[in-house]
Formats: structure tokens, sequence, C-alpha cells
């Protein structure tokens, strides 16, 4: 699971991040609202903590923003505890969830997870599903079943990001910046070929059909998606 946090208080932004890394997710974060913005419209992300008021575009603006291009990936809003108008506003523009200043950070991993099991990103025990094949994203582990799948590190991430979108198509560009980063030297090509050798072990547990490409565009993971 990869999440973004977006917080001008660097001290705060950093806890946050440590906390939800200590958790095995990924995180990037930004300390204004034009650089948290432009991470956000990439779309590679499975969760988003905002806070309201930022430098630049403000964290409603942003917000307003994502929901207008269709960018679903779930929202918890911070913001002051006497700012009832800003949560209000936050929640009409598309945000899932609020927490008011100050709060406890284990607070916010719950309320993370609440998110992302009401979205179907994750099950009541932190897995994802599709078809035969299960992830715990907790342990980074896939299984066919009960039976662990040889995955390299790489193969795993894809087939995390890919069952965290489930029926979203996924454009190579998306896949590049969440699995290899946007500063890696890598060419998107390679992104063609980890989803090759995915498949292949996907298809050895005649998994393979969940996973279809979509002619110059990208991917999407498509089948029985319930989650545990």
């Amino acid at each position: 699971m990869r999440m973004l946090v977006v917080e001008d208080d660097a001290t705060l932004l950093r806890i946050i991040r440590d906390v939800f890394e200590g958790e095995s997710f990924l995180t990037d974060g930004a300390e204004t609202g034009d650089e948290g913005y432009f991470l956000a419209e990439q779309a590679i992300h499975d969760l988003i903590v905002l806070d309201v008021m930022l430098p630049g575009m403000s964290g409603l603006e942003i917000i307003s923003k994502l929901r207008a291009k269709s960018i679903r990936v779930p929202i918890i809003l911070l913001t002051a505890r006497d700012a009832i108008n800003d949560r209000v506003a936050g929640l009409d523009a598309g945000a899932d969830d609020y927490l008011t200043k100050p709060f406890a950070v284990s607070e916010l991993l719950a309320r993370a997870r609440a998110v992302l099991r009401r979205k179907g990103t994750i099950g009541l025990e932190g897995e994802m599903t599709c078809g035969v094949i299960r992830i715990v994203p907790s342990a980074r582990e896939a299984f066919n079943g009960d039976t662990p799948l040889l995955l390299t590190a790489t193969e795993y991430k894809l087939l995390e990001f890919f069952l965290g979108h489930k029926n979203q198509i996924l454009t190579r560009e998306q896949i590049f910046d969440r699995i290899w980063g946007f500063d890696s030297g890598s060419a998107t090509t390679a992104v063609d070929v980890y989803v090759h050798l995915l498949r292949k072990k996907l298809s050895a547990v005649g998994a393979g059909n969940i996973l279809q490409t979509v002619r110059g565009i990208g991917y999407l993971v498509k089948g029985d998606t319930d989650v545990q």
C-alpha cells in the first residue's frame, strides 16, 4: 500500500510517515499544496492524508480538483479543531473522513484502515483477493489459496497495485511511477517486462486471465474482487 501525506508541519509530516511506514505502507510526502497536488494527480496512491491549511493550493482546492478529474483515491482531511466550515466543505467536496488537530496518530491509522475497508481496498483482515489469488500487504506476501506464490519484490508490488485498483485501467506511466518512482533511471518498457513475468506466474496457477492488457494504454485486473 502506498499513501501520500500533504502537511506543512515538517515534524508532523515525518511522524505520520514513520507510523505508516511501520505498518508496511510506502509513503510520499509534500509540504506545500502545489507539490501535494502534483503528486496526487498521478493517481498512484491508495490513500491521501491531507491538511486543509497549506502554502499555495489549499487542501479543499486539491480535493475539488482531484474529484473533478475523477481521481477517487480515499482522502482523510486534517483540520483545525474550530474549522467546522472546512470539515463540511471538505466532505462535500469528496473527502472520505476527517480528523481535527491535535490528534493521536494511532487514531489516524485506525481511520485509514476503516476508510480502506469501506472503499473495498482491504478487508477486515487487511487482505486483498481476486479469484484464487490472495495477498497480505502487512507481510508483503501473495498466495494461490493457501499456497505461497514465489514472487520477486517487484512482481509483488505490481500485484498489490493492481489488486488495490481493481477494474481500473492503469496506464504504463502510472505503473512505472508507482513501482519504480518518479526519479528512476529505468524506462517504461520495464512495466511490460515485469507484467509479462507476473502474468506467467499467475497463469501457472490458473489466474492469468485476471490481468488484462488494454492495448495502447496499460493494464487492468478484472474478476472476483472480494476482500477478506
